[in-house]
């Protein structure tokens, strides 16, 4: 994978980044928040981001699968061997909140399995990337790329999982704004094997990045998620040594099937004899 690919995609997150706030920081917005089909809201920003990271990623060869773009019907899609998948914004409501826990997404997907990942945080300037082969990485402070190439990005970034003194506690991150019972009942399991537990709560895909991150051990989520939710944040666990494993199974996620919704999943360290 040549690596023009990550900066495009890091450049196309930061630019989005800088939109989504222009409007969150702007006191007159209201957002013009509307519902979507499936119930989940819909605002300016959401609508502002997609087009400025379609625009940018339009010189790519590669079709992109949005959130926010037309429906592509399975029969189009399924002769796409590689593709981009992006969330515009990733957590609507912690948007509408206020609350700072939202991203930006783009991942680029080969045959099925995420390669390069992307994930940007606009309040904080936080930056998570990530290429197969390359390892992942988390900056902070961050606003714009620059002309600086990949190998300056790394050298002024952290790589994942960040090592840290081992901690006395296991760590469980969860949704701030999807809570179920299967969740509740998870922790009680895990508070039953580990004597010391603590909970993490936030949102987007921010709680896979802090598992990649190593601040969490684990992040169970049993309630709805779409690929576009999870392929940006997989390709920074899979190259921090981490998986997306379908709840209950050996097997990892999976992208651009024919149903773009995920099945349930844990984010965890890679099981033993998974390459």
């Amino acid at each position: 994978m040549d690596q023009q690919y990550i900066l495009k995609a890091i450049d196309a997150a930061l630019a989005a980044g800088e939109k989504i706030l222009s409007i969150y920081n702007n006191p007159s917005s209201n957002f013009q928040v509307r519902k979507k089909a499936d119930n989940s809201p819909l605002t300016i920003a959401d609508r502002a981001a997609h087009e400025v990271i379609c625009r940018l990623l339009a010189d790519t060869p590669y079709p992109i699968l949005s959130e926010e773009g037309k429906s592509k019907f399975y029969e189009e899609r399924m002769a796409w061997k590689e593709l981009w998948i992006v969330d515009p914004l990733d957590g609507t409501k912690e948007f509408i909140k206020r609350n700072g826990e939202f991203t930006v997404n783009i991942a680029f997907v080969q045959d099925s399995v995420p390669c390069i990942g992307v994930v940007y945080l606009p309040v904080k300037r936080v930056l998570y990337f990530a290429m197969e082969g390359v390892g992942a990485y988390k900056m902070t402070d961050v606003a714009s790329r620059g002309e600086v190439s990949l190998e300056d990005l790394i050298a002024k970034a952290t790589r994942l999982p960040i090592e840290t003194t081992k901690r006395n506690k296991y760590v469980i991150v969860a949704s701030r704004s999807h809570s179920t019972l299967e969740t509740e009942r998870f922790i009680e399991e895990a508070k039953a094997v580990h004597p010391n537990v603590e909970l993490i709560s936030c949102g987007s895909s921010i709680k896979i990045c802090l598992v990649a991150e190593g601040v969490a051990d684990v992040y169970p989520r049993f309630a709805s998620t779409m690929e576009w939710d999870t392929a940006a944040g997989h390709a920074i666990a899979r190259a921090a040594g981490m998986e997306i494993y379908q709840a209950g199974m050996d097997v990892p996620l999976s992208y651009n099937k024919k149903d773009l919704l995920n099945p349930w999943f844990i984010v965890e360290p890679k099981r033993v004899g998974h390459k």
